[in-house]
């Protein structure tokens, strides 16, 4: 069993939550530096990128948190959270954590109301197709050699890993399936408690 962290300064932390805890393993909802020390990973939610950068510098997580996933603290991103991991944000001159090789565009897929759920076969994590939930979601118009693309959708890639670091355009935790999450605990090097029998590769 592990201490899964999940960012919850803003954003879709609790259903994070939910789905680590259904897995056999501990969620811990994170709002200060000194709980970063106590965890095995991270998960940094969907949300408002802007703010959650912001906050990470208020609460004075943002420096160590960097310095953590720069050794190898396994981190995940899902849609803001993937903007908050990148290098480069197209049409900005800043980033936040600044850690993952890769450039991506914000809202790229439109408003609220061009939301949208689709189902894909991603065979690194699932043989079976699972779905993929778009909101206000950013995708990934540039990788460095080092950054492994998971998946692409319509020729945008929305999902990638680097090393210890994961991120995806979509919301795996606003569905029933957990192969993501399963995916990811796998990343960390222990067994998934709870397995829903996803099948993944490295």
């Amino acid at each position: 069993m592990r201490n899964i962290g999940v960012l919850a300064l803003q954003g879709a932390f609790k259903e994070h939550i939910k789905i680590i805890k259904s897995l056999g393993h501990n969620a811990i909802e994170i709002r200060n530096a000194d709980q970063l020390e106590g965890i095995d990973g991270i998960i940094l939610p969907g949300g408002e990128s802007t703010t959650m950068g912001k906050l990470l510098v208020d609460f004075n997580m943002k420096d160590i948190l960097k310095s953590k996933i720069k050794n190898g603290f396994p981190v995940w991103g899902t849609c803001a959270g993937l903007i908050l991991l990148a290098k480069e944000i197209e049409g900005y001159e800043h980033s936040h954590l600044s850690v993952m090789n890769i450039k991506v565009k914000r809202n790229a897929y439109g408003r609220q109301l061009d939301s949208f759920i689709t189902n894909e076969k991603i065979p690194k994590v699932s043989e079976k197709e699972i779905p993929l939930v778009f909101i206000r979601a950013p995708y990934i118009v540039e990788t460095a050699e080092n950054v492994e693309i998971i998946h692409k959708l319509e020729g945008n890639i929305v999902a990638a890993r680097q090393d210890n670091m994961l991120a995806t355009s979509f919301h795996p935790e606003l569905t029933n399936n957990t192969c993501f999450h399963e995916y990811f605990i796998k990343m960390m090097g222990v067994p998934v408690e709870n397995s829903k029998k996803c099948v993944s590769s490295f």
